[in-house]
Order: structure tokens, then sequence, then C-alpha cells
């Protein structure tokens, strides 16, 4: 049986849509860093004035982890027990 990542990263996306109005399918390649883990996935690129721009996508595990580390989460540690 084949494991699963622990993370996946690449320097070019492709990018694929269907227009809403035609229904025709559009493939782009673009020069976005891409970097995924169990926690979270991260886009990284550039904006119109060439400043470096990027955008992070919490996946529920990691909003819980943001949230424990904030103090937000309930005062038990993984093992159960109360801190």
């Amino acid at each position: 049986m084949e494991h699963a990542p622990q993370e996946i990263s690449a320097s070019v996306v492709t990018v694929e849509v269907t227009d809403r109005n035609t229904g025709k399918t559009y493939r782009r390649e673009l020069p976005i860093d891409y970097y995924e883990t169990a926690n979270c996935l991260r886009l990284r690129g550039e904006s119109l004035s060439g400043a470096p721009a990027e955008l992070v996508f919490f996946t529920d595990r990691g909003t819980a982890r943001v949230r424990d580390l904030t103090g937000g989460g309930p005062d038990e540690d993984g093992c159960g027990r109360r801190g």
C-alpha cells in the first residue's frame, strides 16, 4: 500500500476552468509556488506591481492547530489530560 506524501510542492501550477457561458474548458500554467501539508495549502507569486504575494488556505486540522496555539482551544492536551 502506498503512503500519502507528508508534503507536496511545485513551482508551476496548472489551472483548469470551464467557462460558465460557453462550457468551454481552458488550461493555463502559472508560475506560482505551491506548497501543501495536512495543515494548509500555500500559494506564492507576485502581485500586479511585482511585489511578493501569498495566499494560505488552512485545512480543518490546520485551523484547529492555530486555534490551540493561540489559546482558543480546549484546556486539554492531545493525550486527554486537563491543563
